[in-house]
């Protein structure tokens, strides 16, 4: 008894800590697409055009399978919160069964309905062929992806975030590789261009779930009992879907408002679209450092939510939101000194590279408030109050920023500019309200589950 460790799981957590394993991860992740368009790029800025189309439509379905791996990251980290060591473990099994299954449905239905998808977002004739071929290929096994963000969510909630790091490191090495013996044909290897870049990605992503299911195990407080993979708890589906389907829908409100504006940018040229593809590709990694602190803040927050700490989950998130607000502003102020450096890393169009380079410095004003509305959206949802951000990002998103775009950018005619403004019009506007819920407090009455005494039986499961 003397050596039992009574300390609050949340109390040995460090946002450091589980904040730097995320971004890497996170860049990583985010490498996988940007390779893809990087290498194609050498081809032609078509074949480029493309494969970005076809990435949007994967990156939807990808948000997709997030609405299960969010509601498992919450409830996970809350029960580990309260004690309840068990319960986590349990609750883990059901969710990546339950992931699976949405992959596989959706792999099916982007085999079916792809040339569909791609002709809604005005596809040219010479983008279509290349952006099925490839939509064919990576989004017929999404199912994979679904199964890699529910493991990367169980394992990450019990702040073993390097191990996901880890993994998709050697993921994205191995898609490296691929790619440049696939796409150019070196070593031997038959030159497959896109279809080389498509099997790439499938292989890799496919070898990264192994591994991760490996390091589940080893992860886990207490054993994952077999029969949660093939029996589901009601209550623990009910959980996991309070907090996931509002944030699917959210998510999939900002994907389809997204494609939607992707459909005006196609209307203004083949170059708004190329331009707007390399830059959304570096915008990526801007989002990057506000999503690990927003995600390593979730963590802890439901961790102290879970133990009833919210006092302490209050301040946590206020001190993520300073952090991470000012870190995004150093980061983009100095990327934006090599604005034309960076655009012309993709492509040596100059009317690509001026235009990009003019966007890069909307985005100055542009990532600030898409930092703190991310980081705060994310310890919302930790606490167990997803509905509120869900309902205010369609209001805002559809309301807001599917007809400004369209206004500014195409019956205004300012073009690609004039569609980047409207963004940050939208992100800072949900910011702002999201930040003031935060404040409210009215969070506090949303938690999963109850805390019990680390020497008490777990009685059952709290709804």
């Amino acid at each position: 008894m003397a050596n039992l460790d009574l300390t609050p799981s949340w109390k040995k957590l460090r946002l450091f800590h589980l904040t730097w394993p995320i971004l890497v991860d996170s860049v990583l992740r985010m490498m996988l697409g940007t390779v893809d368009v990087f290498m194609l790029s050498r081809i032609s800025d078509t074949t480029t055009g493309a494969v970005g189309l076809a990435n949007e439509l994967i990156f939807f379905c990808i948000l997709m399978f997030g609405f299960v791996a969010i509601g498992t990251s919450v409830a996970v980290a809350q029960y580990i919160g309260a004690g309840r060591k068990q319960e986590a473990s349990d609750i883990s099994a059901n969710a990546i069964s339950l992931n699976f299954l949405f992959g596989f449905i959706v792999s099916l239905t982007i085999l079916l309905f792809g040339e569909t998808f791609l002709r809604l977002l005005n596809s040219s004739p010479e983008q279509m062929s290349i952006a099925h071929h490839y939509l064919q290929i990576v989004g017929g096994f999404i199912w994979i992806e679904a199964l890699s963000y529910a493991l990367s969510s169980v394992i990450r909630s019990t702040g073993h975030t390097k191990n996901v790091m880890f993994v998709t490191l050697g993921v994205n090495i191995i898609h490296v590789v691929g790619n440049y013996l696939l796409i150019f044909g070196h070593f031997g290897f038959p030159e497959l261009g896109v279809t080389g870049a498509a099997i790439s990605t499938v292989v890799s992503r496919f070898l990264g779930i192994i591994v991760l299911f490996i390091l589940l195990y080893r992860s886990m407080p207490a054993p994952i009992r077999t029969k949660y993979y093939i029996r589901w708890n009601r209550l623990y589906v009910k959980q996991i879907l309070s907090v996931g389907l509002p944030a699917a829908g959210e998510q999939i409100a900002w994907q389809s408002q997204y494609l939607m504006i992707l459909g005006f940018v196609n209307l203004i040229g083949i170059t708004a679209l190329n331009t707007h593809v390399y830059v959304m590709n570096v915008s990526n990694y801007f989002m990057a450092l506000a999503m690990a602190i927003g995600t390593g803040t979730e963590i802890i927050v439901g961790q102290m939510v879970g133990a009833g700490a919210m006092d302490e989950a209050y301040r946590r998130l206020i001190r993520s939101v300073k952090i991470s607000f000012v870190s995004t502003l150093l980061i983009v102020l100095i990327a934006s000194m090599f604005r034309y450096d960076i655009i012309g890393l993709f492509t040596q169009d100059p009317e690509i590279i001026t235009l990009g380079a003019s966007i890069f410095l909307l985005s100055i004003i542009l990532e600030p408030g898409r930092t703190f509305n991310m980081v705060v959206i994310n310890s919302l949802r930790a606490a167990g109050d997803a509905r509120f951000p869900a309902l205010m990002g369609v209001i805002s998103m559809w309301g807001v920023a599917v007809p400004l775009a369209y206004l500014f950018g195409i019956h205004y005619g300012f073009g690609l500019l004039g569609i980047w403004a409207v963004f940050i019009i939208d992100e800072w506007l949900r910011g702002i309200i999201m930040l003031l819920r935060w404040r409210s407090r009215a969070w506090e009455k949303k938690a999963l589950v109850k805390a019990v005494h680390p020497l008490e039986e777990p009685q059952g499961i709290s709804t």
